[in-house]
């Protein structure tokens, strides 16, 4: 997560029916601020109309793909649920990339999760850091249990430990690592919009389920432990660089 974040860009660059859209605040770790969350909805939006984009790749910029949600900046959760959906429901796929070395932090696993492919270079991290503040990971559940598996994604929310490709990859949040990008795209590139648009749907049935089922639930929790005592120490140490309270 990231202590602040004054300003937040995305790039839209486009080639040969890909436009790839760069979160570019790495002075933030790219976190997740209101701005970060709109204005990555509106060129999703566009990708999304627009005919000559067969598919979209969302990276970044820096050495983090994502440190969470912006502490002192966040969107609404009902905003970054939007979000979610909308890369789940975005009749293109989308692929997500972590560079070499880059780490991805709490709500940026949850964008991840929405992703349909996604690839990680040599040296990139994970960490479902959301206990460590006193909270939970909830709203980006929606994304990534349709897809972890169980003990796993057990052990990860519970610890919030770091871990690297190969874990990622086996407990299903990183399909494989980057040196696949350039023939993937490819691939995409030979597919008919149709059969992307269809095939899309039936692999993304049951992350969509889960929305309609648990979204506003999920959405209620996490406003709940956001307001809390022991989150408003853990946000507090976090910024602070200490320990919180209940450190043994």
């Amino acid at each position: 997560m990231s202590p602040a974040a004054d300003s937040a860009t995305v790039i839209v660059t486009e080639e040969r029916g890909i436009t790839t859209l760069t979160l570019d605040s790495p002075a933030t770790r790219n976190a997740l601020s209101g701005t970060l969350v709109t204005e990555l909805a509106d060129a999703l939006t566009a990708c999304g109309k627009d005919p000559a984009v067969r598919a979209v790749v969302l990276t970044h910029t820096g050495t983090t793909f994502s440190a969470g949600a912006d502490l002192k900046a966040p969107p609404s959760p009902y905003a970054f649920v939007d979000l979610l959906r909308q890369i789940v429901e975005l009749p293109k796929p989308v692929v997500g990339h972590v560079t070499a070395g880059g780490h991805t932090r709490a709500g940026g696993l949850g964008l991840l999760g929405a992703c349909d492919i996604v690839l990680a270079g040599e040296g990139a991290d994970f960490a479902l850091t959301e206990v460590r503040i006193g909270v939970a990971p909830a709203v980006i559940s929606l994304t990534l249990l349709p897809k972890l598996e169980p003990r796993a994604a057990a052990r990860h929310y519970l610890t919030g430990e770091r871990f690297g490709v190969p874990e990622a990859v086996a407990m299903g949040l990183v399909t494989a690592g980057d040196e696949d990008l350039p023939g993937i795209l490819d691939s995409l590139r030979a597919a008919s919009p149709q059969g992307l648009r269809e095939a899309k749907r039936l692999v993304t049935a049951r992350v969509l389920e889960t929305f309609e089922r648990d979204a506003e639930d999920l959405v209620r929790t996490s406003a709940t432990l956001f307001a809390s005592a022991e989150a408003r120490e853990g946000m507090t140490a976090f910024l602070e660089r200490r320990d919180p309270a209940w450190r043994l």
